[in-house]
């Protein structure tokens, strides 16, 4: 008989967990996903075109609050977390719902869910969301590209959309976000990259995506989401750990698995952190893996106009993820806010509307901030009235996105952009070394 199996995901890990694992498998039976942390998620189906000849119909999506309920409606035999950005604590508690229900509780590790890729893969990623993956892939394909190598980046899933559109995207422009229809979400990853003439691929389904970029790439960038582990087996693992969340380094799943799995850890934004909570970090990355460079970096922040941010009064807009279920209270816009001398940070949550007011009681921890949320066309809309709402001088954009680009506001945006900066050890430095030990200069393109 088969075992009957649910995936509970966020529309990301649990889809390539599927692919990779179950979707040929005749052992198993995969009933149904469950769906949190993104909304709109809920409510549809993994398309049959993609799940498989075992799956003609496809696979039922149900909001993860249903969970007990179908473990007992349809006999499930094993529930699979397939999910990032837990503390260690919440994971537990949901194994204990599953196993109360009567199912095993799975987590899947590296060897049943990496895919091995032709071509040298430098993944890229974090002990929490927001630690700062981003700016380090940007440097990264900076670095390599001066070298001569062709890269490519590959950004963990987003299929927010059209599940049988989004198989596999190519990003090169940004007419190709137009066309893809990407949410704000989305944008916030793929523009950086676009902006520096990077290509970057996306999608559901990371065999033909890994096929894809292998055949235009000397080197390949994994840019994970959350604090997730990579899809593709690394040859060199940079793990990203944010001190404004010490501790968490030993806490939070699977972020610990990412730093025991490190060659390298960068401790990022040491120039707005405290002293011991930089020492800490570094104690606890030590604790657990002895084999690891840890190095430490700034995170440096500039803005386009700071002339409209000194003295005035400003509606800070941060990255959406870092403040929700990553947990952070203020991000980059924030610290420009204060850099800059603004007179006074206000609050939008007066004039938050829709799903937007929804989010700051989903997240009680907000203060005077906005997280940029826009996952769907109407969530996009009620950001759009809720800033135009504020009463401020200026918006201070602290999302890596064009966003007064994008929406309609009628007051002046001012965007931060920010980037890491080594203190000590260079990253260039630790590249070459790699380079060297994998003899990999010459394959690179002159």
């Amino acid at each position: 008989m088969k075992t009957k199996v649910l995936i509970m995901g966020a529309a990301g890990r649990d889809f390539h967990n599927f692919n990779v694992y179950f979707r040929d498998n005749e052992h198993y039976e995969v009933v149904a996903f469950t769906a949190t942390q993104i909304p709109g998620i809920a409510g549809r189906r993994y398309p049959g075109e993609l799940a498989g000849s075992l799956y003609g119909n496809g696979i039922p999506i149900y909001p993860e609050e249903e969970l007990t309920r179908l473990i007992e409606e349809h006999s499930i035999d094993q529930v699979v977390l397939a999910y990032s950005d837990l503390s260690h604590e919440t994971v537990m508690q949901k194994a204990s719902l599953v196993l109360a229900a009567g199912a095993d509780f799975r987590l899947m590790g590296t060897e049943s869910t990496m895919l091995k890729s032709k071509k040298p893969v430098i993944s890229v990623c974090a002990v929490r969301t927001g630690a700062g993956k981003s700016p380090t892939s940007q440097k990264l394909v900076d670095i390599l590209n001066e070298k001569g190598f062709r890269v490519v980046v590959v950004r963990h899933p987003m299929p927010y959309g059209d599940l049988l559109k989004q198989e596999c995207q190519r990003f090169a422009s940004i007419e190709d976000c137009v066309r893809n229809e990407c949410t704000i979400e989305e944008r916030e990853e793929y523009e950086p990259y676009i902006c520096c003439g990077s290509v970057v691929y996306s999608g559901v389904d990371f065999k033909k995506i890994l096929s894809a970029a292998e055949n235009e790439a000397d080197i390949i960038i994994w840019d994970g989401g959350n604090n997730d582990i990579p899809f593709y087996k690394p040859d060199l693992h940079i793990v990203i750990a944010d001190p404004h969340r010490a501790g968490h380094e030993l806490t939070y799943y699977p972020g610990e698995v990412n730093v025991r799995l490190a060659d390298v850890v960068i401790v990022n934004k040491v120039d707005s952190a405290r002293k011991e909570d930089v020492e800490l970090v570094i104690k606890n990355v030590s604790s657990i893996n002895k084999k690891a460079i840890i190095m430490k970096a700034n995170s440096a922040i500039t803005v386009d106009k700071p002339e409209l941010i000194k003295g005035k009064r400003v509606l800070v807009v941060e990255d959406g993820p870092t403040l929700t279920h990553g947990g952070m209270a203020f991000g980059a816009g924030v610290i420009a806010a204060k850099k800059y001398g603004a007179k006074e940070v206000i609050d939008p949550r007066p004039h938050a509307v829709g799903s937007i007011l929804k989010v700051y009681e989903d997240f009680p921890h907000l203060g005077a901030v906005l997280p940029a949320m826009g996952y769907n066309d109407a969530q996009t809309n009620e950001l759009e009235t809720t800033i135009n709402a504020s009463d401020c001088d200026t918006v201070i954009a602290g999302t890596p996105i064009d966003l007064g680009g994008l929406l309609k506001l009628n007051k002046p945006v001012v965007r931060v952009r920010y980037r890491i900066e080594e203190v000590g050890i260079k990253l260039e430095d630790i590249i070459d070394e790699w380079l060297k030990s994998k003899c990999l200069y010459s394959s690179a393109v002159k």
